[in-house]
Parts: C-alpha cells; sequence; structure tokens
C-alpha cells in the first residue's frame, strides 16, 4: 500500500510524535512518503528516522501542482492529511486525484487558534473549509470520533486512533540524574522532597492556573512538594505572576521548552495534566513510560486509560480543589505513587504501543480503499424505533442493535431514523435523519441493504393509531425502496382497532422478510391479526445483551450522583400515566416502609427525562424520609451499571425491569402494559401487580417483602436462558444482510 501524508512540517508537541512514529512503523511493510511544506525540525526529525521525506516550500498554487505530480507519478493508494496547510491542500487536490483523502484530527479545530484572533479567522476558518471537503476523517481517540460527529460529519466515515508510543530502548534512571536535571533547569528540590511536573505548552486551553492553583492547596499541606513545568508559551508572564501571588514560587520552577522529555519524566515522581481539551495526550502515554503516576482533567479518551484508584485520577476541568486533594494523598505516599504508576505502565504497553497504532491505521486504510470502491453500491443498515425521545430504556434497544449490527461487520454503516437526530448522532456515533424528514428517510433506505424496525413495542395503536401508520408506512417505503426489511426484538400489541389490525396484517405479510419477537404474547398477537408470515421466531429484548459499567467506574458513578458506593438501595421508576398522581402517597410510603424494615437508602430514577421528572419530585416530597432522586442523563452502560448497585426495585418502566432482572436484582413489576407482564413471566417473576388494582400501600410493602426474600439465583438463571435466546435477533439480522449467510 502507498500513502502520501501531507503536512506544514512546523508542527509540534502530540502530533509531531504521533506522525514520526506511525509513518516509522508503517514503513516496515509499507510505503508512507511524507510531504512538508517547510523545511523544519519536524522534517528533519522524519528524515532521521529513515521516513521518505519531500519538502516542498513553494507558494501555495505551485505546491498544489507539485503534490498532484507526485500523486500521479507515484501511484499511491490515497491521501492523508494533517493540520490546516495539509487539509487544504488534500480539500484541493480531492476532485483532481480520484484517490480516497482521508484527514486526521489531532485536536478540536476550535481550540487550535485559541487567544490568538487574526489566525482563527483566517488558518481555522480555512481548516474548517476543507476539513468538511475529506472523504474520511479519523480522531485521535473516540472522545474526538464523537466530537466529530456531534458537529455533523458523517459517523459511517469518521474513525478513531489512539496514539501510540514506544517501548523499546526505554533508558532506564541514572544515579545521581535527578539531582543533576534540577540544578540545570532551576529547581530547588532536596532528596526529600516530591516533585510533580506537567510537560504541555503554556497556552490557555493547557489550563496552567488550574494547574498552580491546585498545587498551591496541596503545597500547604505537603511542603516537601515541588512543581516543575517543562514548556514554553504566551501565558509564561502571567503564569509567574500567578505563582508569586499564590505563594509558591519558590516551589514551581518554569524550565522552559525542553528537547529530551523522556529525562523529564524520569526525574518526576507525579505527571499532571489540567487541559479544558485534549483528544489523547502523549504526556500522559509518554508519562506511563517510566511508571509515573498521573493525575488528569476528565478529557477526550483519557478516561479510557486512566482508571480512577487504578492507574491514576481523573477530576473534572478547572476543579483545582480536588487536583490538590489528589497530589496531597500523592505526594505522601510513595507505595501509593508506585501502584498507580506500574498499572499505568502495564496498561499502557497493553494497548497504545506505537505498533498497535500503525496496525490500527493500517486496519482504517483497508477499510477505507473497500469502502471508497463501493461508495455508490447499497450498503449497511438503517434503524427505526422510538429513539430522540429521552427515555434511558428506547435508547438502550438503540445501543444494543448498533452493537449487534457491528458484531455482523465492524464496519457495518449505520443510520438511524430518530426524532432527535443531534443527540442521536452524539449519544451513538451513527448517522441519524429526521422521523419526519420523509426525504432523508427515503434516501436512508435507497442506499441501505437492511431496513430494522424496532425493538420496543412499535406495533400497537394504544397511545395512538398514528405512530403505527407511522411504523408501518416505513416498513412499506423501505421495501419499495429496495430494503430487507426486519422487525427486530420487538413487541406487538395491543392493537385495537379492527382497521389497524387489518392493515397492520396487510403490510407485515407483504413487506417484512422476517420478524423476532421479544414474547410469546406478540407472537399470538401477530397470529390473531392475522400474520402469516413464515418467518417468525420469539427472540428476547435486546437490551439483555449489553453489559454496564462495572467496579470502580461504577463506584465512581454512584459518586457522581450523590451515593455512597458501600449502600443499600431501593429504587423506585415511576412513569407518568393516567391517575398516577393520586398513587403518588403510596410509592412515598413504600420508599419509607424500605428505610424502615430493611434499612435501605430510597432512590428514585427517572427513565424518561421528559415524562418521569415530575413524579419523581412528587414521590420525594411526600415521604418522611430523605429521597435521592436521579434525572441526570446517563449512558446505557451506566444505567445498566446503576441498576446493578441497587438492592430492590420497584417498577412501571419496562426497561427497569429488564435491566433488574439481567443484574439478578429482586424486583416488583407495576404492570400498566401487556408487555410488562409478558417480560416478568418470562423470567418467572409473578411478584407484580396492574396498576389499576393498587388501591393500599400495603399492597406494595407485601410485595417488597417478597421481592427481599427472593433467590438471586432463580432469577439469574431465567435472565441467562433470556440472553441466550435473544442471539437469535443477530442471527437472524446477519441472514439477511448477507444472503446465503449465518
Amino acid at each position: 500500500m502507498k500513502i502520501l501524508h501531507l503536512i506544514s512540517g512546523g508542527d509540534v508537541g502530540g502530533a509531531r510524535t504521533h506522525i514520526h512514529l506511525l509513518l516509522k512503523h508503517l514503513n516496515e511493510d509499507n510505503e508512507a512518503t511524507l510531504v512538508c511544506f517547510m523545511r523544519a525540525e519536524f522534517s528533519r526529525g522524519a528524515e532521521e528516522l529513515g521516513i521518505p521525506t519531500v519538502v516542498i516550500e513553494k507558494p501555495f498554487p505551485a505546491a498544489v501542482r507539485e503534490v498532484l505530480r507526485l500523486v500521479r507519478e507515484g501511484g499511491y493508494d490515497l491521501l492523508h492529511c494533517h493540520g490546516s496547510r495539509g487539509n487544504l491542500m488534500g480539500a484541493v487536490l480531492r476532485r483532481r486525484c480520484d484517490l480516497p483523502v482521508i484527514s486526521t484530527v489531532h485536536s478540536d479545530p476550535r481550540l487550535d487558534y485559541l487567544g490568538r484572533f487574526a489566525a482563527r479567522w483566517t488558518y481555522g476558518v480555512l481548516n474548517s473549509f476543507a476539513l468538511r471537503r475529506m472523504d474520511y476523517w479519523i480522531g485521535v481517540s473516540d472522545a474526538m470520533r464523537e466530537l466529530l460527529i456531534s458537529r455533523g460529519f458523517d459517523a459511517n466515515r469518521v474513525y478513531a486512533i489512539y496514539n501510540g508510543v514506544e517501548f523499546d530502548g526505554i533508558a532506564p534512571p541514572k544515579p545521581g540524574e535527578r539531582e543533576a536535571y534540577y540544578r540545570e533547569v532551576g529547581l530547588d528540590a532536596p532528596p526529600e522532597c516530591v516533585v510533580a511536573g506537567i510537560g504541555a505548552r503554556l497556552d490557555p486551553v493547557k489550563d496552567m492556573s488550574t494547574l498552580l492553583r491546585g498545587f498551591a492547596r496541596a503545597h500547604e499541606r505537603f511542603p516537601r512538594l515541588r512543581l516543575l513545568i517543562a514548556g514554553d508559551g504566551p501565558e509564561k508572564a502571567s503564569l509567574e505572576a500567578l505563582a508569586i501571588a499564590l505563594g509558591v514560587e519558590k516551589a514551581v520552577c518554569f524550565a522552559g521548552w525542553q528537547e529530551d522529555m523522556e529525562r523529564f519524566y524520569r526525574c518526576i515522581d507525579i505527571n499532571t495534566l489540567t487541559s479544558l481539551y485534549e483528544t489523547f495526550s502523549y504526556a500522559v502515554t509518554e508519562g506511563a513510560r517510566q511508571r509515573v503516576p498521573v493525575i488528569s482533567t476528565r478529557v477526550g479518551g483519557l478516561p479510557r486509560l486512566v482508571i480512577p484508584g487504578e492507574t491514576g485520577y481523573l477530576f473534572e476541568p478547572g476543579d483545582d480543589e480536588a487536583l490538590g486533594e489528589y497530589l496531597s494523598a500523592l505526594a505522601a505516599d510513595a507505595s501509593l505513587r508506585k501502584r498507580l504508576g506500574d498499572a499505568l505502565y502495564e496498561k499502557t504497553r497493553r494497548e497504545y504501543s506505537a505498533a498497535a497504532t500503525a496496525a490500527r491505521q493500517l486496519e482504517i486504510y483497508r477499510h477505507v480503499l473497500d469502502s471508497y470502491r463501493l461508495r455508490n453500491t447499497r450498503r449497511g443498515v438503517a434503524v427505526c424505533g422510538a429513539y430522540g425521545m429521552k427515555n434511558a430504556g428506547d435508547e438502550a434497544v438503540l445501543d444494543a442493535v448498533c452493537a449487534e449490527m457491528r458484531q455482523i461487520d465492524p464496519w457495518m454503516p449505520v443510520t438511524v431514523v430518530s426524532r432527535d437526530p443531534a443527540d442521536t448522532r452524539t449519544s451513538h456515533s451513527v448517522t441519524a435523519v429526521h422521523s419526519f424528514w420523509l426525504p432523508g428517510v427515503l434516501r436512508t433506505f435507497g442506499k441501505s441493504r437492511l431496513y430494522i424496525n424496532g425493538g420496543g413495542s412499535l406495533m400497537q395503536d394504544v397511545t395512538s393509531s398514528r405512530s403505527l401508520w407511522y411504523y408501518l408506512f416505513t416498513l412499506w417505503a423501505a421495501k419499495k425502496r429496495g430494503c430487507r426489511v426486519m422487525m427486530y426484538g420487538c413487541g406487538v400489541g395491543p392493537v385495537r382497532r379492527p382497521f389497524n389490525r387489518r392493515l397492520a396484517a396487510r403490510i407485515i405479510n407483504r413487506c417484512v422478510d422476517a420478524v423476532t419477537l421479544r414474547e410469546e404474547g406478540s407472537l399470538r398477537e401477530l397470529r390473531e391479526m392475522g400474520v402469516t408470515l413464515k418467518d417468525i421466531a420469539v427472540a428476547a429484548e435486546p437490551a439483555l445483551s449489553l453489559r454496564g459499567v462495572e467496579g470502580s467506574a461504577a463506584d465512581a458513578l454512584l459518586r457522581r450522583l450523590g451515593l455512597e458506593p458501600e449502600g443499600r438501595y431501593f429504587c423506585l421508576c415511576i412513569r407518568r400515566w393516567p391517575g398516577i398522581a393520586r398513587q403518588t402517597a403510596m410509592f412515598s410510603a413504600a420508599a419509607e416502609y424500605a428505610r424502615s424494615r430493611y434499612g435501605l437508602t430510597p432512590v428514585i430514577f427517572a427513565v424518561n427525562l421528559e415524562q418521569d421528572v415530575d413524579i419523581a419530585r412528587q414521590i420525594e416530597r411526600g415521604a418522611s424520609v430523605p429521597c435521592a432522586v436521579v434525572t441526570e442523563a446517563l449512558t446505557t452502560p451506566e444505567v445498566i451499571g446503576f441498576f446493578s448497585r441497587m438492592t430492590a426495585v420497584m417498577a412501571m418502566r419496562l426497561h427497569a425491569l429488564i435491566f433488574s432482572a439481567s443484574q439478578s436484582v429482586p424486583l416488583v413489576g407495576l404492570s400498566y402494559d401487556p408487555k410488562v407482564r409478558s417480560f416478568l413471566d418470562s423470567v418467572h417473576q409473578t411478584n407484580y401487580i396492574d396498576i389499576e388494582d393498587l388501591t393500599r400501600p400495603e399492597q406494595l410493602c407485601q410485595m417488597l417483602d417478597v421481592a427481599m426474600a427472593s433467590s438471586r439465583e432463580d432469577l439469574q438463571r431465567a435472565a441467562s436462558r433470556l440472553m441466550d435466546r435473544e442471539r437469535l435477533n443477530v442471527e437472524t439480522a446477519a441472514r439477511l444482510y448477507v444472503p446465503g449467510g449465518r
């Protein structure tokens, strides 16, 4: 494979390291040529590494002609751009080369020129213009990929890669090296001192003022703590003034730009990062090579590497108080520093080596070439359901469907029909189109191979006939536009109106290729409606395939919600429903009973943020004991992790019951719809009551007693059987997507 990389050539920091290491490894088995538009340390460093390098120092029009000549004579397979000048060159050449053009986005383009007005409105604007004209994009972390998708870049053409570091040839510390280095840079640090450090440019986006304030807090408690800052930039004078104002100027050293950063990391005890934004900082992984523990802001892809309490600590940008606490803890405990540093080293070596990054890049290149070659053919899957409506249950279904499509094909293009496309793009990293923008929906069907309708109870007319008609229309339209059509892990019914029953049966029989259902009741409903389609099977709820956050991540989630990880909790999930306001006093009484009888802290969880919050607050106000109320938007893994930490759950919301059952949490069901009873029956749970039959709080208290006495093992076995059946959903989709496949 032959790749031509385009970059200005004046780059420093993480982008420079990333490109040098990437091209070094790519050239072991492929041909990756670097084109720079100025001769500087960047191009000289590439040449020293043996990377084929061409420097073109010409005005832009002449440079365009020169690069075009290289492309045509060199027989390259694709162009890979970096930075504003490389992107602009790629955008100009894109139409002339008939090659796929990729851009790696190393940092947030909106923050690249922070504090530099003229550069922002020249280079920044040109870069934004050029980026939109690339064929494909690579974000340096999953967080950067998600950022690009949130800004409207096509999720099916955006990839993620992580900065890799070399682990060969790491020089060990030398006797007396630390003391000599401190004298050289001017840091007053006797042998008993603990030295925190940061390697970064002194730029507003790095937020060094938070570092100085956090350090000042820790230094007050631990006077032997020192701070070594390696870097230069426009904020140096103001930061030096801040250090004086905080009274720590004698404990802080501004060492300036350091060429030998490996030596820097060998000589510090704690690595820090206070950036307002990062993709995936080399400062953390380079420190990890030297087993230096890290305290970092929770930005970009860093939470994937820095696991609080395991490989380091994370804090929110600007929170100098939390930073001070972590600095104090690490400064005072050498064994803690060693444990975190060793764990960080092992995780970085295992997952973030330069060789692994190059292998991932080659994988992306191969897919880009395949995708570019097939760009005018029918590919991918369209998914439609009750998405983009702030319901954690429906969003979990979408998470499950997307994950299972990626089991069929890891590069599967997925487009979701959603009521809130912007939120769906951001939350699920997919392409999305508005449910009621019919030209966009029809265009999506026209280019997709498979249409998935589901999961959830879409085929029902209890809420309204209009929603049923809409979903039936999508089945008809997708078939007319050439898709294979599947109803996926769905519930059916009740469909009460005779006209709707006839219409639904007719369209399903004519337009649907296969149906998988989540319970036996839906199969009975379809057959009674007159559906004669043969390819129908009972599977299970797709969300059962999902896993939640565990361990320290679950602990951190509970703390974020104001709950102690070691606590015992009784969770209530009540939805808005006709007459429910008259029953909230009974739920408040159940919360009081859980507290007094079992010592459980009541937690009221809003599954649907648009419908459940008012009811949650009403239950809280009616209770005589303190109740926690969770109204924060959580990711699906966080929702499942939350339910896994509950001692008992009482819920109307179907997915609250599904998540509880999947985590073997004792539950009480409050049925407002046949789908709730059907699910509970499928996991052999009889501890439920129809909501219209609920008249006394004692009924809820008695059912809570039953739940607390129930066997988690029985529930776990029943849920496991359902999880095994759920595989039928993805197996059926695979058979439809790949004719003849399984």
